[in-house]
């Protein structure tokens, strides 16, 4: 369904629940920030929340308090996320205060002056958390010259400079309803939900929207080290990684489940539970609409670190050579499987799978379409996708703690 002004809707109705989850996307997040607004998505995400004509931010806590449901938001580097989940009974109530902070925000300059005290705390809460601040310093990094690059957060500089104008001209230039997809899941009548989201949303208006065409990431190969006051050195070790479109995608879900996707996968198994050289050791996937990362994390004694990353580079050489094995390729599918059909027991994350769906794609997926995906990944198609991620000339890493680079000399060679 589309409303008068541009707006998609998209919908999925579980009669036998007794919630329903609303999200606002948009299709707008940190990549699209021009040079002198970067953190300006985040920062109005949380600008959504402090008033609007009829309600103040305090006012806007308690309506949802009141509800026992839950009202929030993030921001990606792609996207920004108004959601909110509560009781079907609750559910025109929470269109009503989701139309009101959407068209009404005041954006009162004592507001945000105090907003970026906020968000300040919030860029020092990462960079004391050296999981969080290895990983940002790592993209930002491995995708130096991109929009991808940019911290969701902002600097400190940036954010102190934010001002009533600049959130003004960057609504008006990226909010572009045409940009924007509501979605529900949960309990609901859909004549009655369609007839009240045209009524709440379908006159917001923002043509004429400006927004940057994005230009696909290139990975630049490095070795960063940042020298920090902490117990353990903490490493993130990647690769070039697959968009969110590519056919290949399944299989590259499957190859980092197998790799450093839980409990059982080859990293935490060798590092962790063999050799004992690390509690948190992990692998991520991290797809966009035109590139992606395959990332490694490790926290570790100094004394360790550069035998973890021998062996995370030997591993990934291993599995480029020898592929997995089929019992490992169906213990990855039996997992993910069977990880996703449990999360859609969660109003909230089907209400996610089909905005995201919609946003990517254009359509949404049945589970057999997607069952059916992850069940045709060949032992062959997980080889052939590690041989072609994981290649020296876009092996990247980055080690803070007490490191120097000394200890990391020509040692990223796959």
């Amino acid at each position: 369904m589309v409303l008068n002004n541009g707006i998609r809707v998209v919908a999925e109705r579980i009669p036998h629940v007794k919630s329903v989850s609303i999200g606002l996307w948009v299709n707008v997040g940190s990549r699209d920030e021009r040079e002198d607004e970067h953190g300006v998505s985040h920062f109005l995400e949380h600008m959504f929340f402090k008033g609007t004509e009829k309600r103040s931010a305090k006012e806007i806590a308690l309506a949802v308090d009141e509800l026992g449901g839950e009202l929030n938001a993030f921001t990606s580097r792609e996207t920004t996320t108004f959601y909110a989940k509560v009781l079907d009974e609750h559910f025109s109530i929470v269109i009503d205060l989701l139309s009101d902070i959407f068209n009404a925000s005041l954006f009162d300059p004592a507001e945000i002056k105090k907003e970026s005290q906020v968000i300040v705390e919030e860029i020092k809460m990462v960079e004391d958390d050296p999981e969080d601040l290895v990983f940002d310093l790592y993209v930002e990094e491995a995708w130096r010259g991109s929009t991808l690059a940019h911290s969701i957060l902002g600097t400190s500089e940036s954010v102190g400079s934010m001002t009533r104008e600049k959130i003004l001209r960057y609504v008006q230039r990226c909010y572009d309803p045409r940009e924007i997809i509501i979605a529900v899941a949960g309990c609901f009548d859909l004549e009655v939900m369609t007839d009240q989201l045209e009524a709440a949303f379908g006159n917001y208006n923002h043509v004429g929207s400006n927004l940057q065409v994005r230009q696909p990431p290139k990975i630049m190969p490095h070795v960063q080290v940042k020298k920090k006051n902490l117990e353990q050195t903490h490493l993130c070790v990647g690769t070039a990684g697959l968009s969110c479109l590519d056919p290949q995608r399944y299989a590259f879900y499957l190859l980092n489940v197998v790799l450093g996707g839980g409990a059982s996968s080859r990293f935490f198994q060798e590092i962790r539970e063999e050799r004992g050289w690390a509690y948190s050791i992990y692998s991520s996937p991290y797809s966009y609409i035109d590139g992606g990362l395959f990332t490694v994390y490790a926290g570790t004694s100094p004394r360790n670190a550069t035998k973890v990353i021998e062996l995370v580079l030997k591993m990934l050489n291993r599995v480029k050579e020898d592929g997995v094995s089929a019992d490992e390729l169906q213990r990855a599918k039996n997992q993910t499987k069977g990880s996703m059909i449990l999360s859609m027991e969660s109003t909230s994350t089907r209400m996610s799978r089909i905005a995201k769906e919609e946003l990517y794609f254009g359509r949404s997926f049945s589970l057999d379409e997607i069952v059916q995906e992850i069940n045709q990944v060949s032992l062959l198609q997980v080889k052939d996708l590690a041989n072609a991620l994981f290649r020296q000339e876009t092996l990247s890493m980055t080690a803070i703690g007490p490191v120097n680079r000394k200890m990391f000399p020509e040692l990223l060679v796959v």
